[in-house]
């Protein structure tokens, strides 16, 4: 694993551990991929995801699954870090999908708390789909204050500050094809800083 840190140069060094390797990530993605073409079969579902974080999850998913499929994708702002918390977020760019009728399968790179997901799916259920589930690579249940059913999920995560594979720091180390956990050096030389 060493080595795989290694070949990302800085941005290798500011990882102290890697948690889920970019093998194991790949492997768990197929998986998904498998039952998804299994359960959507003859349904033509529309995969939905929320940007940017589920990019690389998404690609990589789409890849995997063996039937006609639609994407779409949405996006979200915070208004404040009190407004998030609270679950209050403002759709920056919304589905151009109709999505009445259809199965909708909604992807998302992590859920913490779930007021955000709450909201879109929220959002999504008034607009009256056939079917709305949801397909999460990693979950961090930790700080749950809303429960989510969760049809497909990838991975559980622990409470600790993980980046890699969509996930980032400051909009940084998305691109690493592992989960790794963020040296607290990094964390702390970064307090206070924008």
């Amino acid at each position: 694993m060493e080595d795989a840190r290694k070949a990302f140069g800085s941005m290798g060094n500011d990882i102290q551990d890697i948690l889920i390797p970019a093998e194991a990530l790949q492997k768990r993605i197929a998986d998904l991929g498998r039952q998804i073409s299994l359960d959507y079969l003859g349904l033509n579902p529309l995969v939905v995801g929320i940007l940017k974080g589920v990019l690389f999850f998404m690609a990589d998913l789409l890849r995997n699954i063996t039937i006609p499929i639609e994407m779409d994708f949405i996006a979200v702002s915070s208004y404040s870090a009190e407004a998030r918390d609270q679950g209050y977020v403002r759709l920056v760019k919304d589905l151009e999908t109709p999505i009445h009728g259809r199965h909708v399968l909604f992807l998302e790179d992590v859920i913490d708390t779930g007021l955000t997901l709450n909201y879109i799916l929220q959002n999504l259920r008034a607009r009256q789909p056939a079917s709305l589930e949801v397909c999460v690579l990693f979950n961090k249940p930790e700080h749950r204050l809303i429960d989510i059913p969760l049809k497909y999920k990838g991975f559980d995560l622990p409470d600790q500050f993980v980046v890699g594979y969509g996930l980032d720091y400051r909009e940084k180390y998305r691109n690493l094809p592992f989960i790794g956990l963020l040296n607290a050096e990094v964390l702390k030389s970064n307090r206070g800083s924008k």
